[in-house]
């Protein structure tokens, strides 16, 4: 038995050889020491057999077998160009530590060669693997497993995460039990729905302490997990491409990458690799010494009626309130009025903009700001010139349900890429454009793995061509949230929901994964325009200023407290927003369920704000204390609070932290807490904390 093992410090993760199969982890967890005997680790992994079971355990390796009698979900999955199955058995393993670690097995007698490749990364500590499948002829593929790994048998649940329109990142808290829990995502895109991650928490784990095990699959085309715990109680974990969406046969297939990474101290653990990972490891930034700019987006205050003196005035508000980038929304094309046409013809609107985008742009500019502009490259509706010109272009049957009055183009198409390509590279060249908000408001027809592909491929040519120009995902919010699209993007927009109460819990729960580098978070219209609740402007403010702030409201709406209040909020997170683009966002245990609170803590831990949300009444009268988290225990922190204005003349009692600012040790603030002051629900109470 040979084995080998992946160390960065925060985990380590053994893999073993035996028998002549597939490699096969038998450790994940806490790191072990150098010395340990990896033999006797090995050793120790196997279980005993007993009655009712094969005489040998087939292994749970890498990708689990059927053709080695594996009774739970094989790894792979695959027909031969007469559509017969293939059972695949691989040996013969060969290893490449030169960069990482690089495990190649083959079956001669099937033609196929598997490649798994794991490498660690020490600062962020993430292990990113990947399987690739190569075939000496052309195959039918209809499942490929990312490396697949074993799930700890002493958690009692596990948490993945689901969503719908408006109320993205909520998550699930499933017992394991036998059998398995299955997420499928067949729209097409990574969706509201299902996003593509797990946390597998042990017993007794909160956000700041305990043992986690956590899991991302970087693909935007929909991915399928299966988390399945076998009769003799083992466990696994599979990701991977949506199962038969892998139309073409082939002989070279590979999966996304699946990022791992392991934490003893809590979800927040499993969190903060995530968001280093994705923002210095992903991401690719234009201008990465440029401050993170204040948006502002006019969708909320025109929608599609695009007159540019309103617009030269909107803008000249917006930049008032301390807004550096003027984003124009959907509505400058074509014939654009309504979302019933246009999409697809890339073309500025003469009626709406008689002298082209200049105007506007030089106004924007004559402000201070830079522009931005929406597309949606890969819809396009019936009533177009395009459609007309193009309707097989069209990606699904003729008779297809509609999404949005809109069709979806098929980008596996190299025309399509091309056209799509010469329209908005002329709308870049012929405009100084900083910025693309790139929309995807409907599923596709049916899923298919090549339409990502495309995408990526189109992204990625404009990037080589624009490679100034920073890119937002959006997809009717958050519906394209993942490290493959973000790997090509630098922001997101999380939710089309600007209420903050929803955005509240929405950004609290992304951050297992997301920093706040690339979430983008807006100031909405006093009266949502998807809850149709009316929120005030403090609440609104702060809670945007959790992420990348930035404003989507008509400001011509707002009274003279409204402007003075954004325009402070603003001004603090421009003070602030340096430090706080490489913060860490820690979740923080709150006692009391009417508060959703989080701490950002900067790379060094030197300062940190805390931001305790509160969406509805709480049960008892007194704020429960709030205790922090990631600080030096023995070092001393001075804490004050910066939004003392907002108290209540309800809060009459003598709260230190309402007139003093507190000096007090890391041990009391994690152990015992912050003690605010009492106020109404929908408000948000900034604590900013400076070690001394």
């Amino acid at each position: 038995m040979d084995a080998y093992r992946l160390d960065d410090g925060q985990q380590t993760l053994v893999l073993a050889v035996a028998g002549g199969g597939l490699p096969q982890v038998v450790y994940w967890g806490a790191p072990l020491p150098e010395t340990e005997d990896l033999t006797a680790i090995c050793a120790a992994h196997a279980i005993d057999v007993t009655g009712g079971m094969l005489d040998q355990n087939p292994d749970l390796s890498i990708c689990p077998e059927a053709g080695r009698s594996f009774q739970g979900q094989a790894g792979l999955i695959l027909n031969d160009e007469t559509g017969a199955p293939v059972l695949p058995v691989f040996g013969n393993t060969v290893v490449d530590q030169s960069n990482g670690l690089t495990l190649t097995s083959t079956d001669s007698a099937n033609g196929l060669k598997l490649t798994v490749h794991f490498v660690t990364d020490p600062q962020t500590h993430v292990i990113t693997c990947q399987t690739t499948l190569d075939a000496d002829r052309p195959v039918q593929l209809h499942w490929l497993a990312a490396p697949v790994i074993p799930a700890p048998q002493q958690a009692v649940e596990m948490i993945d995460v689901s969503g719908r329109w408006c109320d993205e990142f909520q998550l699930n808290r499933t017992p394991w039990t036998a059998g398995v829990h299955m997420r499928e995502n067949r729209t097409g895109r990574t969706g509201h729905e299902h996003f593509p991650g797990l946390l597998i928490p042990s017993a007794g784990t909160t956000n700041t302490q305990g043992a986690c095990h956590a899991f991302h699959y970087g693909w935007s085309g929909g991915h399928t997990m299966f988390a399945e715990e076998l009769q003799d109680g083992r466990r696994q974990v599979q990701f991977g491409h949506a199962t038969r969406t892998q139309m073409a046969a082939g002989r070279h297939f590979r999966t996304a990458p699946l990022y791992l990474t392991y934490s003893d101290t809590g979800l927040n653990g499993c969190a903060v690799s995530f968001q280093r990972h994705l923002r210095d490891r992903i991401v690719t930034w234009p201008k990465p010494d440029t401050a993170r700019p204040v948006h502002y987006n006019c969708w909320e205050a025109v929608y599609f009626n695009h007159d540019l003196p309103e617009l030269k005035d909107i803008a000249a508000r917006a930049a008032a309130l301390g807004a550096e980038r003027f984003v124009l929304d959907d509505g400058w094309f074509g014939k654009r009025d309504d979302d019933t046409t246009s999409l697809g013809d890339w073309v500025i609107d003469p009626r709406k903009f008689p002298d082209g985008l200049t105007p506007l742009i030089d106004h924007v500019h004559s402000l201070g700001m830079t522009f931005g502009i929406w597309f949606e490259p890969e819809m396009v509706n019936k009533d177009s010139d395009v459609y007309r010109t193009n309707p097989d272009w069209v990606l699904g049957p003729v008779d297809q349900i509609l999404g949005r009055q809109q069709n979806v183009l098929d980008m596996a198409l190299p025309a399509v890429r091309d056209y799509l390509y010469d329209h908005i590279a002329t709308v870049l060249r012929g405009n100084d454009v900083d910025y693309i908000k790139w929309d995807h408001n409907r599923v596709l027809p049916a899923p298919d793995a090549a339409q990502t592909h495309g995408t990526y491929a189109l992204i990625d040519r404009l990037r080589a061509d624009f490679p100034a120009v920073e890119i937002e995902s959006c997809a009717s919010g958050g519906g394209r949230i993942d490290f493959g699209i973000l790997s090509r993007t630098q922001r997101v927009w999380l939710s089309d929901s600007n209420d903050a109460i929803e955005r509240l819990r929405i950004q609290h729960d992304a951050a297992l994964f997301l920093p706040s580098a690339v979430t983008g978070s807006h100031v909405g219209p006093r009266v949502c325009h998807t809850s149709g609740r009316t929120l005030d402007i403090t609440f609104r403010a702060w809670v945007a200023a959790q992420r990348h702030m930035g404003f989507e409201m008509d400001p011509r709406e707002l009274d003279a407290r409204e402007v003075a209040v954004l325009s402070q909020v603003t001004s603090w997170w421009k003070d602030n927003r340096d430090w706080m683009r490489r913060a860490d966002i820690l979740r923080l245990d709150s006692a009391d369920p009417a508060v959703t609170a989080e701490q950002q803590l900067a790379a060094d831990g030197a300062r940190f704000v805390v931001f305790a949300g509160k969406s509805t009444t709480s049960r008892q009268i007194a704020p429960r204390p709030l205790p922090l988290t990631g600080l030096d225990p023995a070092a001393f922190y001075r804490i004050s609070l910066k939004n003392r204005a907002e108290i209540s003349t309800l809060s009459r009692g003598t709260t230190a932290l309402k007139d003093q600012t507190l000096e007090l040790s890391g041990a009391y603030l994690m152990r015992h807490g912050i003690t605010l002051p009492w106020s109404f629900p929908e408000r948000m109470w900034v604590v900013e904390g400076t070690r001394l």
